[in-house]
């Protein structure tokens, strides 16, 4: 689904990722980062893809916001986890929205 964010400006955080063959509780714990992200103060969406190489892009009010995510406690333990188990490798990308436009209007 496409992420239904405010006019911008705003932020978006990319992370694109190659995943190992260790991924035994990968799905749950995925859910569960999205479900603590769309919970703090800040988020405003998040979209992701997975065919070989993953992207998943979440949109963050400014950087204040992207930073108390990076710090939560939960998150750090997943990053950890995805650091030493979940990824061949992965890069982070954060991104100041200057405009955005599509079809159809929502």
């Amino acid at each position: 689904m496409i992420a239904n964010t405010p006019k911008p400006p705003y932020y978006a955080v990319i992370f694109t990722n190659l995943q190992t063959t260790d991924l035994k509780g990968y799905g749950e714990m995925a859910e569960k980062m999205q479900q603590l992200a769309a919970c703090r103060d800040g988020f405003l969406g998040i979209e992701s893809a997975r065919e070989g190489l993953g992207i998943t892009v979440s949109y963050w009010r400014d950087e204040a916001s992207i930073l108390a995510w990076k710090a939560d406690v939960e998150h750090q333990i997943a990053q950890k986890l995805g650091k030493e188990k979940r990824y061949a490798s992965y890069k982070t990308r954060v991104c100041k929205v200057e405009r955005d436009y599509g079809f159809p209007v929502a």
